[in-house]
């Protein structure tokens, strides 16, 4: 088990592929709340304590590589978030993935060495005040990628079976909240202006 976060062996993957059919088809990533984009504010947020930044994007690829960012697409369709993370894995070389999905409200950086150190050999998820998120995890590369490949080929899509199966630990995080922007009243709440 790693007892400290070290950069080079984590890669930050942004789940941004989701078609927001909530949100009348907006792109999250791009949401911008005080004038920075969703997608912006994670990568600045949790870059300077990982090796690499990935994003699972299907759509504006010209967008994010004009912004520096490297896109992954969805090699498995109609997956849900299981395709997003099929993709991450792939094109991940480091031992560690930590995902986070691009329409999170509030996340920390603390949040990797929090979930880092309870990881085990397989990995390990968030618990907020809402319940178990299970995008918002760190996963063992090595483990995870075969898991994945028998879950597509199985048509279960369900991230929490995929992380049960690999024996992934829940790690509750009393009185933190992530919120997300499923919702037009989420955009609201979120400050985010013309939702």
């Amino acid at each position: 088990m790693i007892r400290t976060p070290v950069a080079d062996g984590v890669t930050l993957g942004l789940l941004a592929g989701g078609r927001a059919s909530r949100l009348g088809g907006r792109d999250k990533a791009w949401l911008e709340r005080d004038g920075q984009p969703q997608v912006m504010r994670l990568q600045q947020a949790f870059a300077p304590r990982v090796a690499r930044v990935l994003v699972s994007a299907n759509a504006a690829l010209d967008r994010y590589a004009a912004h520096g960012l490297d896109t992954v697409q969805d090699r498995v369709p109609d997956a849900g978030p299981l395709s997003g993370l099929d993709a991450l894995l792939a094109a991940t070389t480091t031992p560690w993935l930590l995902t986070l999905p691009v329409d999170l409200v509030q996340a920390d950086p603390r949040l990797l060495p929090m979930l880092v150190w309870m990881a085990g050999d397989a990995g390990a998820y968030a618990i907020d005040d809402d319940g178990v998120q299970p995008l918002v995890a760190v996963w063992r590369v090595a483990r995870a990628r075969p898991a994945i490949d028998g879950a597509l080929a199985q048509g279960d899509y369900a991230v929490r079976g995929l992380q049960q199966a690999l024996g992934m630990q829940g790690v509750r995080l009393d009185g933190v909240r992530f919120g997300n922007l499923n919702t037009p009243d989420d955009l609201i709440d979120a400050g985010i202006a013309d939702p």
